[in-house]
């Protein structure tokens, strides 16, 4: 630990100290439950710690805690989830919220099924299992056998699947784990004919796929870290390689890296038919290279489509020698290419499907023909054409919504699709191409919910610089949303190109019906309208981001839905730092704060596992220029003392090595040291979890429970 805090201190790290930093009683709290004292512990400071950026000092007290190994930080993590769990268990109605939330997520889910060989494969949760288990049958009218049964991974439910591949003849499947959510996951080989597990054990892996080819399978992966750098230290010389079944991991073959540049990133897979490997390359989560290797000919190296990463290139598939791209180049809102593998350069591909003025999302080959998933509005669209591009008719979406993900086969007429929105569960269809028909294949029934008690809408408003930005505002009928006065939760993102669009969700859903309001704003930095709406909001540009949020709630009071004593706000990982942004540029303008799992620490976010790779969106700290703008918004930087801030929660994990804690950790301690005023400021810490993806079910809905509590009780409301 850098600056190492006289031993002394340490042990008054480790406690609670009853007299520092006291709260007031939240005894102008209106419902039943007993005041509650807060007493925040001591984080110490190391004032010695201090950076030096273009000429100006910039002070890191916390620093201390990037150490996650250390007994200080743990000793620090366990005081302060004393104290919140310690407030949350006092609120009266908080065990109500949960069994609530576990009555209404008790309802059978399924996803879109899947065809690999002769059989069709989806995932099947009874209800409240910790993880969905995958399910498989050659006729989808019988019932299908248990495949793989991730709640079978460890007794606590916190290792998930992540990621997996079916071998061409259906006889194998290579499965990934990840425990306690990290994004590190290894890999395991099933053998499906006798369900036994194979010896093979692939280590270190991460951000890659499972591609199938002949008897072993391609994947990417890290070298191995050194010791107590596995959730914090940089991620670097990412690689992908070649296992064949049935070998030792040290004699896999190297497919491709990048030794001149640790920072690239390499992704990849086969093509449908086998014929094509194709590997995309980048830095950064904006644009990529892409390279293809014809497989039938066994050729030794790849031959390069694309060598810059100034814009987005992703494969979707080949039709004989000609491989289908998705690509933003020249076109901010997607075309689709067709790229001859026999005659190389830009000259001889060949426009498919041409940009329009809504954002081609994806591309699917279903019975001879393309499935084109569009965006208008932030809400799906599905269009039919021929391998030419040329239309053929649409297909009837039961209402405003989300379709997502259209499972086909290039040359079958039978295909899948999922589709939800605000107040419609993800439901499954089967779609046949042939007679253009959608049916219900599985459909939700949630205990006493009707869908239609509840109401959503999609508003435009005008930003600060007049943009006019989408939101959807969602509400149970009979809601009163002209009276100023219902709790209500606003929702955003803002960044990466990632589009918010309408979807179900049970936590929402137990908000709606004790008269909240909730409320998606389709912020910029997103991809909602295409590249332009993303570019308007990263660099030099992401302060657009923030004001577009803040006018979001802006118009929500002003138009009476809420008021600033009953707004809450929300986002994770990114959304984090908007939420962050947003409470200490405006900390007048909300009740309630729930950063994330955020980037909190601008100046620092790259120094930390896959960060940098982020730099596309936010810049770095070592440019003079973008250490300006970084430091102006940076969360972590910009808390001021005196200021009486909204009630706040923090949340993150301790196996977050997406965005790492360290985060959460120094900006949690800045804001209890400098906040002044009633509401309280906390961080909620799980143990055993990591960014998001993988978050056995219990866990999940004590999160949610955590949250709506803390919510209500800071906006005086009661829950009945």
């Amino acid at each position: 630990m850098t600056n190492k805090i006289p031993a002394f201190l340490l042990v008054l790290i480790s406690i609670i100290f009853l007299n520092s930093c006291e709260m007031p009683n939240n005894s102008n709290n209106g419902n039943s439950g007993k005041p509650i004292d807060l007493n925040y512990p001591l984080t110490q400071m190391d004032t010695t710690v201090v950076d030096t950026y273009f000429g100006e000092i910039v002070k890191d007290p916390y620093r201390w805690l990037e150490d996650d190994h250390s007994e200080e930080t743990k000793a620090w993590v366990t005081a302060q989830n004393d104290l919140t769990f310690k407030y949350l268990n006092n609120i009266p109605y908080r065990k109500k919220i949960a069994d609530r939330l576990e009555e209404l997520w008790d309802y059978e889910k399924f996803s879109t099924p899947f065809k690999e060989g002769d059989a069709y494969y989806y995932f099947r949760n009874s209800g409240l299992q910790n993880q969905s288990v995958m399910y498989g049958t050659k006729n989808l009218e019988e019932e299908a056998q248990v495949i793989l049964d991730p709640n079978t991974f460890s007794e606590d439910g916190t290792s998930s699947l992540a990621g997996f591949g079916f071998s061409e003849d259906g006889k194998h499947l290579a499965y990934g784990i990840s425990e306690g959510g990290s994004d590190w996951r290894t890999i395991y080989v099933k053998n499906l004919e006798n369900g036994e597990k194979l010896s093979d054990e692939i280590k270190w892996v991460k951000f890659s796929g499972i591609s199938w080819f002949k008897d072993g399978f391609f994947y990417s992966r890290y070298p191995e870290p050194k010791e107590n750098d596995e959730l914090s230290g940089s991620n670097k010389f990412h690689a992908m390689y070649y296992h064949k079944l049935g070998t030792s991991q040290d004699k896999d073959e190297l497919v491709y890296s990048n030794r001149q540049n640790p920072k690239t990133n390499v992704y990849g897979g086969v093509s449908e038919d086998k014929q094509f490997l194709v590997i995309s390359t980048s830095t950064t989560t904006r644009g990529n290279k892409l390279y293809f290797k014809n497989l039938s000919k066994n050729e030794a190296s790849f031959t390069p489509i694309v060598e810059n990463e100034e814009n987005d290139f992703w494969f979707i598939d080949n039709i004989d020698k000609n491989l289908l791209v998705l690509t933003n180049y020249k076109a901010p809102n997607y075309r689709l290419v067709s790229i001859n593998t026999n005659k190389s350069g830009e000259d001889f591909w060949e426009e498919i499907i041409p940009e329009s003025e809504n954002v081609l999302e994806s591309i699917s080959l279903a019975g001879g023909n393309l499935v084109a998933r569009y965006l208008k509005d932030a809400t799906s669209v599905l269009k039919v054409l021929d391998y030419s591009g040329k239309f053929i008719y649409d297909i009837e979406l039961p209402t405003v919504g989300t379709v997502g993900g259209f499972s086909s086969k290039a040359d079958e007429n039978i295909a899948f699709y999922s589709f939800t929105s605000f107040n419609y569960p993800t439901t499954i269809f089967k779609y046949d191409l042939k007679s253009k028909e959608s049916t219900v294949f599985k459909k939700p029934t949630i205990k006493n919910f009707n869908p239609e008690d509840y109401e959503s809408k999609q508003i435009f408003y005008s930003s600060k610089d007049g943009t006019k930005v989408p939101m959807f505002i969602v509400y149970k009928k009979g809601t009163d949303i002209t009276s100023g006065d219902n709790p209500t939760l606003l929702y955003g993102y803002g960044g990466f190109n990632i589009s918010i669009k309408p979807s179900f969700s049970i936590s929402r859903l137990a908000l709606l019906e004790a008269g909240g309001i909730y409320a998606s704003a389709n912020i910029r930095g997103g991809g909602e309208y295409g590249q332009k709406w993303h570019d308007g909001g990263r660099l030099d540009k992401k302060q657009n981001v923030f004001d577009d949020f803040i006018a979001a709630a802006e118009y929500l009071i002003e138009n009476k839905y809420t008021s600033k004593e009953k707004l809450a706000i929300e986002g994770r990982s990114n959304g984090g730092l908007l939420v962050g942004a947003c409470m200490t540029q405006r900390p007048d303008l909300f009740k309630v704060a729930f950063p994330g799992v955020g980037v909190l620490d601008m100046l620092r976010y790259h120094e930390f596992t896959i960060g940098r790779a982020w730099a596309a969106d936010y810049g770095l700290s070592t440019d003079s220029l973008q250490f300006r703008y970084l430091i102006n918004y940076s969360p972590l930087h910009n808390v001021e003392a005196g200021v009486n801030y909204p009630a706040t929660m923090v949340t993150t994990a301790d196996h977050d090595d997406r965005v790492v804690p360290a985060h959460s950790f120094k900006f949690i301690s800045e804001l209890q040291k400098n906040h002044e005023g009633d509401h309280p400021v906390l961080i909620r810490i799980d143990v055993s979890a990591g960014h998001g993806a993988g978050k056995p079910t219990k866990m999940v809905i004590e999160e949610i429970a955590d949250r709506m509590a803390f919510m209500l009780y800071n906006m005086d409301e009661d829950y009945q």
